[in-house]
């Protein structure tokens, strides 16, 4: 990307993606920002705004062509630039992330689970082996894979992490309710299940 986006206008961009890609498959040819807007529940010029960061613009009274909106979106957030990725931890969540079908979309690649249950060890989620996580970092080097997906129980989320660390790993997407500690190399994003829970009901 050329310009630096916010994490909220990301978050925005994508939610914009996925409205698209219900109206290409109901072959409905253009798409207003009101559309978008009234959708997602927010202002108009907001969508504006964030459409006007991706140098494409509308036709008067027609609205933007889906198509060419929804490409320029994925140019825009590197969805077509493949980046590899391991499952560190096959329970619930780790096995339910393995076997969601749409992260290919969006240019990740889960490659494989690790796990040190023996009882997992050799099991297959979705056409990938759950592997001994003492065989990560091999892996990781044979197939320059340098992000992961952190499913662990909150008790063993920090040794975990170190493990990655010492393995090379970049990037953490963080699944456990735990604030992990890692060198300033290493990025970590939070995915806070709880928090989003909390977010939502407040209100209520």
């Amino acid at each position: 990307m050329n310009k630096k986006i916010s994490d909220k206008v990301i978050n925005r961009l994508t939610l914009y993606h996925c409205i698209l890609s219900d109206f290409l498959n109901d072959k409905i040819e253009f798409i207003s920002s009101k559309q978008i807007a009234q959708l997602l529940h927010i202002d108009d010029s907001q969508v504006r705004k964030d459409i006007n960061l991706l140098n494409n613009s509308g036709k008067c009274r027609v609205g933007y062509i889906v198509k060419e909106l929804k490409i320029s979106i994925e140019k825009t957030l590197g969805f077509k630039k493949t980046k590899k990725a391991f499952i560190i931890g096959s329970g619930n969540l780790g096995s339910a992330i393995a076997n969601y079908g749409n992260f290919t979309d969006y240019g990740l690649n889960i490659l494989a689970l690790f796990d040190n249950d023996p009882n997992k060890i050799g099991k297959v989620i979705n056409r990938m082996k759950i592997q001994n996580v003492n065989e990560l970092e091999s892996v990781a080097k044979r197939e320059n894979v340098d992000i992961a997906i952190l499913t662990v129980p909150r008790q063993f989320a920090q040794a975990t992490a170190d493990f990655l660390v010492k393995a090379n790993i970049k990037y953490i997407w963080n699944f456990t309710p735990t604030v992990l500690s890692v060198p300033d190399d290493v990025q970590v994003w939070n995915e806070n299940l709880m928090g989003n829970f909390l977010q939502f009901t407040y209100n209520i």
